[in-house]
């Protein structure tokens, strides 16, 4: 069983950056992609960014490419989620999840561990 925690959530203005981080409590930490979804009031939870075990590979949605990277630090147990240009629209719990590739993570029935979450808001 795979524990992650998710911190560095909070209030941001409009156009300003956040990073989120996810310790996970093994040391097969390298053995899972990682990911991030996110879920905004009264909507579904959505794919946001998902890296490859040795992070080569790289994928985000359409909505924050070229805004958030997603980055891994195996030696740490850590994900990473760095969030740039924020907008309202970002607004949302953001979860941490693992699963065994980047593509799969894509999909929330391929994730196999989730964190609690963390709360993002960006005010206008």
């Amino acid at each position: 069983q795979v524990q992650l925690v998710e911190s560095g959530g909070g209030l941001v203005q409009a156009g300003g950056s956040l990073r989120l981080s996810c310790a996970a409590s093994e040391h097969t930490f390298d053995r899972y992609a990682m990911g991030w979804f996110r879920q905004a009031p009264g909507k579904e939870r959505e794919f946001v960014v998902a890296i490859s075990k040795n992070g080569g590979l790289r994928l985000s949605a359409d909505s924050v490419r070229g805004r958030f990277t997603i980055s891994r630090d195996n030696a740490k147990n850590t994900a990473y989620l760095q969030m740039n240009s924020l907008k309202p629209e970002d607004t949302a719990v953001y979860y941490c999840a693992a699963g065994s590739s980047a593509a799969d993570l894509k999909m929330k029935s391929e994730v196999s561990y989730w964190g609690q979450g963390t709360h993002v808001t960006v005010s206008s």
